[in-house]
């Protein structure tokens, strides 16, 4: 079977275009050689998979018919991906969520006078403003 087939057969890609697209940019390898789309696979083959910042490592039991369903998945693949690619996904996720949670886009207006007195400290007599009033 083809690895691309193979790919989208055990569910790693919704299409066989983007398994093949995957494969053409260099994020597969068969037994730590760099695959083509048409490469055969066969039961023993060890695979890694680049996608989503993740390497993922799995062995090939069998060869499925057809795509199969999810929890059928077991059958036809053993994953071997190390518990440490997972964490740092995890800790990359809260960098990210630590600035700014999703959805707020970028600073409003208020937002970056609030920065700005942080940074510079409030400024209690402004030259503009008149301490008469």
């Amino acid at each position: 079977m083809r690895i691309d087939k193979y790919l989208w057969c055990v569910r790693y890609f919704k299409t066989r275009g983007l398994a093949a697209e995957a494969i053409k940019k260099g994020h597969v390898t068969v037994n730590g050689l760099t695959a083509k789309a048409s490469r055969e696979v066969f039961p023993s083959d060890k695979i890694i998979l680049r996608k989503d910042q993740i390497n993922y490592e799995l062995q090939v039991l069998d060869l499925p018919p057809n795509r199969v369903g999810a929890k059928l998945v077991d059958i036809y693949r053993k994953d071997t991906t190390p518990q440490e690619a997972f964490d740092h996904l995890e800790l990359l996720k809260l960098a990210k969520d630590h600035y700014r949670t999703k959805g707020q886009g970028r600073p409003t207006k208020k937002d970056r006078r609030d920065i700005e007195d942080y940074v510079d400290g409030p400024d209690d007599l402004d030259e503009n403003t008149n301490p008469s009033n």
